[in-house]
């Protein structure tokens, strides 16, 4: 990732950890940030002028980008999150190397779009269909990676281990271009993966059901050594720890547990049907909890327990996993809605508390601890909401991120900026032109 000159950039409004600042200027250097003044009235000389409310780039750390092209065909008629898979699986199918990446590219703008600066992509898509390993065995995971540079973003690429249908049971033949076959083939060819400036490697395990017990601690420790986040499909459907219960005899939480898979590094994804012994055990271990709002309600999944999650200790982030909307903000706007249906009580948690679930914490999650804040030293990435929508106009200055959570949407970012360099302007891509229609074509392309 190339980094622009030093540059000054002037903020109408921006949110600085708990508070709205009028009037302030960043000074950025080398794609970091240099020095934050406040008070700064008017834009100095040849300062960008950001209008609107400034906030630290906002982290997406559980996408699938291929599930994109299901949005409009899976909210047709009725049926489950296992009726949702097939479809889903039709679309996995026909994916290659190069549709993926024009896919993926247009989605990632679509991310920058919406004020997304990082995204944590959990792939599984490995290999040619059948199983048969491309060329270099990685074309996939190469695919996007690349395709998040071409659309300005970061990313975390989670390589997943998927080795199995279900407890004792062999991929099916929609599942065999997942699978490596064992964990340790996993391992040696998630290995060859290199980071870029703008690209770290992670590991993921798919779920309890598609990783085998004993392979579970293979997984953990290619993580561990490498000090790379960890992330896992969890209890994410009751079907799930009934499964697991009857092949092992406890929950999915306990049998990561007991196979070293839990602690700091650690992010479970969705987190939905657990016991109190679940959430002891990830709080305590300070295991993460990622929650996908719009796709759990989407797929009819159920309401996680995140604010007993975080109380235990689990630290959140958010993510828009399947896709059926695009907007961090709605993610967290929807994590406070979602429990007040629960409770019938209002105020689980600060619009303050929902950004930095939105922004630094899914950056830790997603091994960028240096990004999602707006502090001297912290990586360049910021995105600039308008205040004069219909949405958001108001009393901003004294409710700025009330209003961003909770009246503002993808539609109002006017600004991203990564790295010091402008990748939205406007609410125009630089990078990407014309992303609905990219969206348009490769979609078009999976379901020919």
């Amino acid at each position: 990732m190339t980094h622009p000159q030093a540059r000054t950039y002037w903020l109408e409004h921006a949110w600085l950890d708990t508070n709205v600042e009028p009037g302030v200027a960043l000074e950025v250097e080398d794609g970091r940030i240099a020095a934050v003044r406040t008070g700064v009235d008017a834009p100095p000389p040849g300062a960008e002028i950001l209008r609107g409310l400034t906030l630290p780039g906002l982290a997406n750390a559980h996408s699938h980008a291929f599930h994109r092209a299901l949005r409009g065909t899976v909210q047709v008629g009725s049926g489950t999150f296992w009726t949702w898979r097939e479809v889903m699986y039709s679309f996995a199918d026909k994916l290659t190397p190069d549709t993926y990446h024009a896919l993926a590219r247009a989605v990632y703008a679509e991310m920058a779009l919406a004020g997304i600066t990082a995204v944590g992509e959990f792939h599984y898509v490995h290999h040619a269909p059948g199983g048969t390993p491309y060329a270099d065995p990685n074309a996939m995971g190469e695919a996007l990676v690349e395709a998040a540079a071409d659309a300005g973003v970061r990313i975390t690429l989670l390589d997943t281990a998927y080795l199995s249908a279900g407890f004792g049971q062999a991929p099916n033949r929609h599942q065999l271009r997942f699978s490596d076959g064992t964990a340790d083939a996993w391992a040696e060819r998630c290995s060859v993966l290199k980071e870029r400036d703008h690209a770290r490697i992670g590991a993921a395990i798919h779920s309890v059901r598609a990783v085998p017990a004993g392979q579970l601690a293979t997984v953990a420790r290619w993580a561990e050594e490498r000090r790379a986040p960890l992330h896992v499909h969890l209890s994410e459907q009751t079907a799930e720890n009934d499964a697991c219960l009857a092949a092992h005899g406890c929950t999915p939480t306990r049998l990561l547990a007991d196979h070293g898979v839990l602690g700091p590094r650690t992010t479970g994804v969705h987190n939905t049907h657990l016991t109190d012994e679940d959430i002891a055990l990830l709080g305590h271990s300070g295991t993460g909890t990622c929650m996908c709002p719009t796709t759990e309600r989407d797929l009819a999944d159920g309401i996680g327990p995140a604010v007993a999650l975080q109380r235990a200790g689990s630290p959140l982030s958010l993510g828009s996993d399947s896709h059926a909307v695009i907007d961090l903000l709605e993610e967290a706007r929807a994590m406070e809605l979602n429990e007040r249906l629960r409770t019938r009580t209002r105020g689980h948690w600060t619009a303050a508390a929902l950004l930095r679930a939105a922004s630094a914490d899914g950056h830790a999650a997603l091994g960028w601890e240096d990004a999602g804040t707006l502090e001297a030293g912290a990586l360049a990435d910021f995105t600039t909401i308008a205040l004069d929508s219909v949405r958001t106009a108001g009393p901003v200055p004294r409710l700025g991120a009330e209003t961003a959570v909770f009246a503002a949407s993808a539609a109002d970012v006017r600004h991203t900026v990564v790295g010091g360099r402008h990748v939205v302007r406007d609410g125009a891509h630089t990078l990407v032109p014309e992303v609905p229609q990219a969206l348009a074509a490769a979609v078009e392309a999976l379901r020919a």
